[in-house]
Parts: C-alpha cells; sequence; structure tokens
C-alpha cells in the first residue's frame, strides 16, 4: 500500500489512468483518522481544474513523477461530487456514493480492512464507527499539509486560495478557399477586309495595237470571266496566363476579457468575551 510520505511527493502531479491518459492533477490527500493512513486522493479535472474528483488509492501506484490509479479517466471524472465538511472530512453518506461509483462492495471493504496484517484500510471494531474516509483530514496541494494524523497538527491553520489561470485554445473557424470556373463574354473588335469588283474599261483602238486588236475571227462571238475575290473576318482564340491566385493568412491579435470564479478561504477567530485569568489575550 502506498504511503502518506509517498503520496505527498506527487500532490500538485499529474493522475493517470492505467491505459496512461492523464486524468488530471493530484490535489488533495485524505487520510484516515485512527490510522493516519492514505485512503483517498482529490483529482483537479477540467481545462483549467475547475472540476474535482475523488478517487481510492487502495490499489495506486506511483510511477515516475506521477500517481496511476487503475480507474478508466471517464470513471474518475464522472465519480459523484462529495461535500467536504468545515473540518475537511467526509461523512459516511458521501463516502459510501464513492464506494458505490467505484464498485467497491462496502461490505468487502470492511473485511479487508480488518484482516490483521493485511496492510488494508484499518477501521475502528465498532461497524457504525467504520467511517474510514470520512474522518480524513485534507493535505494541500504541492506544498504541505492542511491536516493529517494527531503528530502532524500543531494550533496553526492553513489558509488557502484558488488562482485563476486564462489561457487559450485553437478552434477552426472557418474555411476559405480558392474555386476557378470558366465564363463567357462577348468582345468586339474592327478588322479591316477587302473584296475585289469589276469595272468595265472601254479605250480606243490605236494603230498601236490595232494587229493585237484585230488577231481572230473579226466578228463572232466571244467569253472572258473575271474570278472576283473577298476578305471575311475570322475569330480564334488562345489560352494565355494573366496571372497567379493564392490564399494567406494573417494572425491578428484582440484583447478579450474572461470572467471566472475563485474560491478563497478565510480564518475568523471565536474569541472569549472575558480575558483569561492570565490577563493575556489569547489568539489562536
Amino acid at each position: 500500500m502506498i504511503t502518506e510520505q509517498q503520496i505527498r511527493t506527487v500532490l500538485d502531479h499529474p493522475v493517470h489512468d492505467a491505459d496512461g491518459h492523464r486524468i488530471g492533477k493530484a490535489d488533495h490527500l485524505f487520510l484516515d483518522d485512527m490510522t493516519g493512513k492514505p485512503e483517498w486522493v482529490s483529482v483537479k479535472t477540467g481545462w483549467f481544474g475547475t472540476s474535482e474528483s475523488f478517487v481510492p488509492i487502495r490499489d495506486a501506484r506511483i510511477v515516475d513523477d506521477h500517481l496511476e490509479v487503475p480507474y478508466p479517466k471517464a470513471t474518475v471524472k464522472d465519480a459523484p461530487n462529495v461535500d467536504v465538511d468545515g473540518g475537511n472530512h467526509l461523512s459516511a453518506q458521501e463516502e459510501h456514493r464513492l464506494y458505490d461509483h467505484y464498485g467497491i462492495a462496502w461490505d468487502n471493504a470492511w473485511h479487508e480492512a480488518n484482516q490483521p496484517g493485511d496492510g488494508g484500510w484499518a477501521h475502528s471494531g465498532d461497524r457504525t464507527a467504520a467511517t474510514g474516509a470520512a474522518g480524513a483530514a485534507a493535505a494541500t496541494a504541492g506544498t504541505g499539509a492542511r491536516a493529517g494524523t494527531a503528530a502532524d497538527q500543531d494550533d496553526a491553520m492553513t489558509r488557502s486560495e484558488e488562482r485563476m489561470t486564462v489561457g487559450t485554445e485553437r478552434h477552426e473557424a472557418g474555411r476559405a478557399r480558392l474555386r476557378k470556373y470558366v465564363v463567357e463574354e462577348e468582345q468586339q473588335r474592327t478588322v479591316p477586309v477587302r473584296h475585289e469588283e469589276v469595272r468595265v474599261e472601254r479605250e480606243p483602238i490605236t494603230e498601236a495595237d490595232r494587229d493585237a486588236a484585230l488577231a481572230g475571227e473579226p466578228i463572232g462571238e466571244a467569253e472572258h470571266e473575271v474570278v472576283l475575290h473577298e476578305e471575311r473576318p475570322v475569330v480564334r482564340t488562345e489560352a494565355v496566363p494573366v496571372e497567379r491566385v493564392r490564399l494567406t493568412t494573417e494572425e491578428l491579435v484582440e484583447q478579450e476579457t474572461v470572467t471566472g470564479t475563485v474560491r478563497k478561504e478565510r480564518i475568523e477567530a471565536e474569541l472569549p468575551e472575558d480575558p483569561p485569568a492570565t490577563g493575556k489575550d489569547r489568539r489562536r
């Protein structure tokens, strides 16, 4: 069984389940009132340690710098919320609820606790007084004990308070994408085109070309054909690269205020109305 000294070395250190998954951080140690043996440890869970679950350490073990418990992470996180009274004690009713959650039969726990030399949980011989962790005192996280065995107690009281830690986590806020598609538009261009037209030209016969003009039959039928040409506009297209487009991201920093709730302990002294016989003001 793990000793109180061993447990205190891992307070404020991680707590893992049997599969190595991190559950949270060991916060407080609860001891049996009669024997001073450790029975329960509270584990801070959640993003900022805002939840606290109780887990039995009867079968826990210390691995490297963390505590390993034989219960799944989900079982520990779903443990019932219990109230610790002003004296840092668990009630018998709250302890019963925790036993039921972890599948530990109260009769079996009682039987193991009263086996001589078994190193288990020690309870008194009176079953009605067998409160186990109901009389356990909570230890402070990491730095020292709130309350322990009678040998550890003195006339001082430790006051603790919660500190709020704010962090950030990254979430997907949206997506941007580039998509290329084809559109059609009409364009107009003016281009010169040429064509041929026929024109009849008449010129008189001169002495110089008389012989050429009299070649052939002097009188008869004849025919002469001329081919006319014209240009027509032709449209052709070709694909040419015009620009490159890409998406880039830019990180901007904004200030955002968050609100949280922290708990603080207050210590008040109840003083006697009349001064002691010695005439000195006695304060605790």
